[in-house]
């Protein structure tokens, strides 16, 4: 795992890529919870004997479910220990290329895009490849943007 303590490392590994995080397995029930946290009860997600039929032959993770685990699978990968707060910004691109089903595992690659200077710190863009173990084309793709303030 690569620790950042300052700013300027920070800025130094622009383009570098910190590393891949360990697989996590894709359970029901974490689907289920998020459904329930979010309201989106859509039967490709929560009906097992529905889903049997459908297009993937079984349930899938909500395309959002992958997304929101982008800081528990980074934190695996890296970590800012800088001074100051540490806000997230936002995504500039999301895409979920292939869905994952039930009982597969990702992992996340992470890659330092962008570092810019702002008056108040570093605009940092983070790339991170949430892979599905087995298939050729990756869960989601997404560009992650933290401010490191001073």
């Amino acid at each position: 795992m690569r620790v950042f303590t300052s700013l300027d490392e920070v800025a130094a590994a622009s383009g570098d890529e910190l590393g891949t995080s360990d697989w996590l397995t894709i359970d029901q029930d974490r689907v289920d919870l998020f459904a329930e946290a979010t309201g989106d009860h859509q039967w490709i997600h929560v009906d097992v004997e529905r889903a049997k039929d459908g297009p993937f032959g079984g349930t899938i993770a909500h395309g959002y479910l992958t997304l929101s685990l982008i800081p528990f699978l980074g934190s695996q990968v890296f970590g800012f220990d800088t001074p100051g707060a540490k806000l997230n910004y936002g995504a500039n691109k999301v895409r979920f290329p292939h869905p994952v089903k039930v009982g597969q595992r990702i992992r996340s690659t992470v890659t330092v895009g962008d570092v810019a200077d702002l008056p108040s710190g570093k605009q940092v863009t983070l790339r991170h490849t949430i892979e599905i173990d087995g298939e050729a084309k990756p869960a989601c793709v997404a560009e992650t943007v933290v401010l490191l303030l001073v």
